[in-house]
């Protein structure tokens, strides 16, 4: 019998690539006559372009093209054009030229003269609020759709108290919802936390820029890309040039990083693709890490008011959080997530929600690893650290007491889980982590350094449902399965391909994963984001794994004889009454029934995105090939609990991580190695959203400071212990035939609020009630100074 594959750890099939170089990224390709481009970038936060005079640029040897604003797609309302004559951050590309080598490019791109228009700008959300206030848009600050611009602002009540320092109570938001009583939960409580909370914004930073190159022939556009979803970013791109879609081949084998700022593709994605058609040769658009800055998006920024009330022994009972967003120059839908999430991870009852999204005049906001949960958790984890301390709680206890269990009602549409473990979670990491005896440890000296201890319980979503697998058994006997998901490094291209090859009794040897390439033929596939993959794609490749199954044993039956179903598989082999056959065999056998064994005739009901791949595949061999129609009710969320231990230098405000453990709640471990990956790996990331990375603008003149990697840089290896700990409930959701749930974002929110949570119990519970919690912040809390920013104000280095 063939081993079990699930749970396994297995080498992923691009490693040897990647390590020996031969792996082939966006800007890795060349295509006979091509040229480079450059973009020349808005230096102004808000600007009318009147004129452009590119006549030098033009004339000089070697420049071959110039693609202005004019000649691309424009987006009506707030939509964001690859290329722009009103831009609306400093940064926005206006123009491209293109050349025969970068260098030409990047010298004619300063031979270029614009003539700007400055306009209005508002970097801080709160300013755009202020009656009289500036406006990101010259229209207006709110979008609303059909109905166009309007002007919404607070009223001067609300800013006496924002100018001293406090988020107004009452304000009104444009977004809002309620459940229960939560005045009258409050008056019930016998404690009530109200604070005032900022998160800043901050960048993506993955590791590749969004280079990439385009070409035509034929008619046809091949593009090179970076990003997360290679079969749905071939739409996306369809989409925004507005072309059929099968008239693009895509190509996006490997891709460093994204974090939510590729999901379908980027904007820029479009430049090479239109200025090749306008000069009849390759273009290769290569980001600096400069430019990525600017257009690679951030994670948006909030500034909140927190009302949290709690029964004497502990419970949450109610919430009130008015919470506005830093939604960049296209908006961004954190926000709404956010108080969703609240809701679940504190579950309250009775919870007041009111979001106020808000364009700025800095670069575009996107999700990034947890969108909206990672800020909230990180956010009011040391909230609940305080209710526990002013109580007299067991802060693992407080925790204990208000995470959800499987039958919670959450958010705005009474949401439900499939299946939630949180305090199972919670168990193993306290046990793993020692709790009991690091309490001990807290408060303790070293010098100038003080120890803390800390924990963050941070959920998201993992998964969706009804996409397509589609699978061949070639005449070689190999299982080839083709995945349209995108290759971030996650091993989701391979993992996910498991189930289908355990349902065939197949050694892993004898398995091909086909990916990164829409001319091999790509089926519909959810997007690589929100940690949907793992859920959606074990259920897709089981359900043509299964298929493939039924056609195996019906070709053996056909050709030797019996019942379909006495017929049996295990590695490479099917056998029976009849007697036995090769899978080479019986993908021989198949082509020649023809049929829906070959895939001539497809399954009703899979995607209209699938078909003209699978037509592709027909008569090559045994075509698995079915809609995931397992079912299954409720939302899908993973989870994962953090636990951390600082030690706080009180003279330098440095904060260094001595211990960290994250423990999951994912259902079935599908690659215990990558697993544990994701998990420290997210939580790292998220300890520096929490202590260092973030956007500082110039107020006055709406530039940016922090536009390079090491202004806002991301921890790294030397930033963190070698030992770090992971584990993992491991208990299956039942509405899964393979049990397993994503992990990409909430490690994000659970290492985040571990670090925030354990900096405050090294500073003896006092809550700085701020992210990032940078060395000058934790000082100025320290020495009692006041810092040199404002206490709501965002954007601050």
């Amino acid at each position: 019998m063939a081993e079990k594959l699930v749970g396994l750890d297995i080498a992923p099939p691009d490693l040897r690539a990647k390590i020996t170089g031969r792996a082939k990224y966006a800007e890795d390709f060349r295509a006979p006559g091509m040229v480079f481009a450059k973009m020349l970038l808005s230096p102004m936060p808000h600007a009318r372009v009147r004129n452009i005079d590119a006549s030098r640029a033009l004339a000089m040897p070697g420049v071959v093209g110039i693609l202005t604003a004019d000649e691309v797609p424009q987006r009506d309302g707030p939509r964001e054009a690859c290329l722009t004559n009103e831009p609306h951050y400093e940064g926005e590309p206006i123009l491209a030229i293109a050349a025969v080598d970068e260098e030409t490019a990047a010298a004619a791109i300063e031979e270029i003269e614009i003539d700007f228009e400055p306009l209005p700008f508002v970097v801080d959300p709160l300013d755009s609020l202020r009656p009289g206030g500036p406006n990101a848009y010259s229209e207006g600050n709110r979008f609303a759709g059909e109905d166009g611009w309007t002007d919404f602002k607070w009223t001067e009540a609300d800013f006496e108290a924002i100018d001293a320092g406090r988020m107004p109570e009452t304000a009104d938001a444009p977004s809002q919802w309620s459940k229960g009583d939560p005045d009258a939960a409050f008056a019930e409580s016998a404690l009530i936390l109200e604070e005032t909370i900022v998160h800043q914004s901050l960048t993506h930073h993955p590791l590749e820029p969004r280079s990439n190159m385009a070409y035509w022939d034929n008619g046809r556009l091949f593009a090179y890309v970076s990003t997360q979803s290679t079969q749905q970013t071939k739409f996306g791109l369809a989409r925004a040039l507005d072309m059929d879609p099968e008239d693009i081949t895509l190509v996006s084998e490997y891709t460093g990083g994204g974090f939510g700022s590729k999901i379908s593709g980027t904007t820029v994605m479009q430049i090479p693709a239109i200025f090749s058609q306008k000069i009849g040769r390759p273009v290769m658009l290569r980001i600096t890490r400069y430019e990525e800055n600017y257009v690679g998006r951030a994670r948006p920024g909030f500034q909140c008011w927190l009302k949290m009330g709690f029964l004497a022994d502990g419970q949450c009972n109610a919430v009130d959080l008015l919470l506005v967003e830093e939604g960049g120059a296209y908006g961004s839908g954190d926000n709404g997530t956010a108080g969703m999430i609240a809701d679940l991870v504190y579950t309250p009852q009775n919870m007041r929600f009111r979001g106020v999204p808000m364009y700025t005049n800095t670069p575009p906001k996107a999700a990034q690893r947890g969108p909206g949960g990672a800020q909230i958790i990180s956010m009011m984890e040391p909230i609940l650290d305080k209710a526990a301390r002013e109580l007299g709680i067991d802060r693992l206890a407080i925790r204990m007491m208000n995470a959800p269990t499987a039958d919670v009602r959450f958010g705005p549409r009474d949401s439900f889980l499939t299946s939630v473990h949180a305090r199972e979670a919670l168990e193993m990491g306290a046990e793993m982590f020692d709790w009991e005896g690091k309490l001990a440890l807290a408060g303790t000296r070293n010098g100038s350094k003080v120890t803390g201890i800390g924990i963050g319980l941070s959920p998201y979503t993992a998964g969706s449902r009804e996409r397509d697998g589609m699978m061949l058994i070639r005449p070689d006997g190999k299982l080839y399965v083709h995945q349209g998901i995108g290759n971030l490094g996650t091993h989701s291209i391979s993992d996910t391909a498991r189930p289908a090859a355990e349902v065939l009794g197949l050694s892993w040897d004898d398995v091909v994963i086909v990916w990164g390439d829409s001319s091999k033929g790509l089926p519909r596939s959810t997007v690589q984001a929100g940690s949907q993959t793992t859920h959606a794609h074990t259920r897709a490749n089981h359900a043509a794994g299964m298929d493939a199954l039924r056609k195996v044993r019906e070709v053996a039956a056909a050709t030797m004889g019996g019942a379909a179903g006495s017929y049996r598989v295990d590695a490479g082999r099917v056998s029976g009454p009849g007697g036995t056959m090769t899978f080479g065999q019986i993908a021989d056998r198949a082509i020649a029934m023809g049929g829906e064994y070959d895939g001539h005739v497809l399954p009703s009901d899979i995607h209209a995105q699938t078909v003209p791949a699978a037509q592709m595949l027909a008569g090559q061999g045994l075509m698995g090939i079915a809609k995931d129609n397992y079912g299954g009710e409720g939302s899908i969320y993973s989870w994962v609990a953090g636990f951390a231990m600082v030690e706080l230098d009180e003279e330098t405000g440095m904060v260094e991580l001595k211990e960290y453990v994250g423990i999951t709640d994912c259902g079935t471990v599908l690659h215990p190695r990558s697993l544990g990956a994701q998990v420290l790996g997210g939580s790292i990331q998220g300890m520096g959203m929490a202590m260092t990375q973030r956007w500082v603008f110039d107020p006055q003149w709406g530039v940016p400071f922090a536009n390079r990697l090491y202004t806002a840089r991301p921890p790294g290896m030397l930033d963190v212990p070698l030992d770090l700990k992971w584990g993992a409930v491991g208990i299956a959701d039942p509405t899964s035939p393979v049990g397993a749930k994503g992990i990409g974002e909430p490690p994000v929110g659970a290492g985040a609020a571990a670090l925030t949570c354990a900096v405050a119990d090294a500073m003896g519970g006092r809550c700085l009630c701020r992210t990032p919690l940078t060395p000058d912040i934790i000082l100025a809390e320290l020495e009692n100074r006041e810092p040199a920013h404002g206490r709501l104000d965002q954007n601050v280095g």
